[in-house]
This record gives structure tokens, C-alpha cells and sequence, in this order.
């Protein structure tokens, strides 16, 4: 039986924990996307998670998840709305509840260009554009020959100096899962001292590329190639188009362009950090 967009309004909003997690899997895959398990599972313990459970009683009606920096950001992600309640305001409900839990905080998503008009209207205001590439690796164009070794347990804070300098804010609790989370986690070295570094972790039938943290590209090549040759999955990844030798490059060796999003902004002029060192998320979800 429809539900009238009264009671949908009516419907509460709760805190979603990881024993939502399978719930939101399935809230994927009624969209259309792939389900996700292993990321949502990061998600969820390391960032907030929003939900509205379905009035039939079968798992959830919509959900979304916040994953904080601190004061300074919080990114939001994976807003899914079942597909038999698309268009009739849930979505815009949860998301203004968001917007009021943040209060002040800066948030930044992905929007993709259904969802885009959406957050505009929310005070969202786009800053850039993002790339989505996936492919089988073929290094048909060599990667610069920059030392990358995988990563070791001395190298964490190293890493999480260099990740706070270059992102611009603490992401400590994420960070520090990388090495549970991911299949590959590989540091570029010069000298001694870290210049970059980079995981792999698995997502379906890919591994997907994130973060991405490197002094400059040719660093930021030799660290995807070095993750290329330790896995025999297609590769995924989410980059800034401003970084448009890497990406030349990442579509020289057979990854193809899937779908460019809009990078957003609420309550900040744009993202802390430095772009220029910044060249892929650890996860996103556009919406």
C-alpha cells in the first residue's frame, strides 16, 4: 500500500551502528549499486550513520553516513533512498537533518548530477569536479622510478604527519584503520622520509585506490603502479580533474572514465588542505 508523504514525514530518524550494516547493503543494491559490505563496514565504525527504517518492517526506508574531521569538516556520504520512495522528500528530510546536527561544521559530498540540484537547494555550493576511472592496469606507459616499498607498522605516524600536513585536518581514526581495511598499503620514500602513500582495499570485484597522498604526480604513478602489480583486479579510483597527468596517464595504461562528480561545499569557501598533493579520496559516495 503507498505511504502518504505525511507519514513518511512522520517516520523517525535514528543513529544506524554496524548491526545496520547488512541493511545498508541491501539499501545499495535496491539503487542499484553494488553492495559494498567491506566499506560499509568502515563507514559505519568509523563515521555516523543516519537511517530511517522501512514502515513495513524490512530493513531501511533511507540512510546516509557522516564520517567527521573535527569542527573543521565532516564529509557525508552513501545517501540512499529505497527506490519505491524516491522523489517524495525522504531524502531531502535526512539530509536536512544532517545539516542540522552539524550545526556550524563545514560538510563536503560527491554529488552526482541527479543529486546535485538537491544539496544546492540545501546551501551546498559546488568547488570542483571529480573523476571516477576503473580498469585492468595495463602499464603500457611506465611509471617515473620513484622508491615504493609496502608500508610497515613504523611508518603510522610518519603517515599521519604527512596525511594531516597535505588533507589538512586530524584523520586519525580513519588512517589508522587502513592496515586492517585494506588489502595493500604502500609508502613512497626518498632519503628516508615518506613523500607519499597510498592503499588499495577491496571493493566487490575491484580494488579500489584511496587515499592518494603524494608530493607530486610522478610519485602519485609510481605509487598506483606499485599497488597495480600486487593485485590482479581492475583498479577504481576517484580523482581530482585538475590532476589531469595522472588521470592522462591512469587512461593510458586502461582504465576508463566512468562518471564525474561534483565536489561540494556547505558553510566553508572550499576544502582545507593542499590540492596539489591531494589527488584521491580514501572513499566515496556520491549521492
Amino acid at each position: 500500500m503507498p505511504i502518504s508523504p505525511t507519514a513518511l514525514a512522520q517516520l523517525p530518524i535514528r543513529r544506524l551502528d554496524s548491526a545496520d550494516l547488512l541493511a545498508c547493503a541491501d539499501l545499495s543494491e535496491n539503487r542499484g549499486w553494488p553492495r559494498e559490505e567491506h566499506k560499509w563496514g568502515l563507514l559505519l565504525a568509523a563515521g555516523t550513520g543516519y537511517g530511517i527504517d522501512s514502515p513495513d518492517g524490512e530493513g531501511l526506508l533511507a540512510c546516509c553516513v557522516v564520517t567527521s574531521y573535527g569542527p573543521g569538516l565532516a564529509a557525508i556520504g552513501m545517501v540512499l533512498v529505497d527506490g519505491r520512495h524516491a522523489r517524495q522528500g525522504v531524502g531531502r528530510r535526512l539530509m536536512r537533518h544532517v545539516v542540522e546536527q552539524a550545526g556550524d561544521t563545514p560538510l563536503t559530498l560527491h554529488a552526482t548530477p541527479n543529486g546535485q540540484p538537491l544539496y544546492e537547494g540545501l546551501g551546498f555550493t559546488e568547488i570542483g569536479r571529480a573523476e571516477m576511472v576503473k580498469g585492468r592496469f595495463s602499464a603500457t606507459v611506465p611509471a617515473p622510478g620513484v622508491t615504493v616499498r609496502p608500508a610497515t607498522a613504523e611508518d603510522l605516524q610518519e603517515v599521519l604527519r604527512l596525511d594531516h600536513e597535505i588533507f589538512g585536518l586530524d584523520r586519525t581514526p580513519l588512517i589508522t584503520r587502513l592496515p586492517a581495511f585494506a588489502d595493500h598499503l604502500r609508502v613512497a620514500v626518498e632519503d628516508g622520509a615518506i613523500t607519499g602513500f597510498a592503499a588499495a582495499w577491496p571493493n566487490m570485484d575491484t580494488h579500489v585506490v584511496g587515499p592518494l597522498i603524494a608530493r607530486d604526480t610522478a610519485t602519485a604513478q609510481a605509487l598506483v603502479a606499485s599497488l597495480a602489480a600486487a593485485t590482479d583486479r581492475p583498479l577504481r579510483t576517484d580523482v581530482d580533474v585538475r590532476h589531469t597527468e595522472l588521470l592522462d596517464w591512469l587512461k593510458g595504461n586502461g582504465l576508463d572514465p566512468i562518471i564525474e562528480n561534483a565536489v561540494m561545499i556547505r558553510s566553508a569557501p572550499g576544502l582545507p588542505g593542499d590540492i596539489s598533493r591531494r589527488f584521491a579520496p580514501l572513499t566515496v559516495a556520491a549521492g
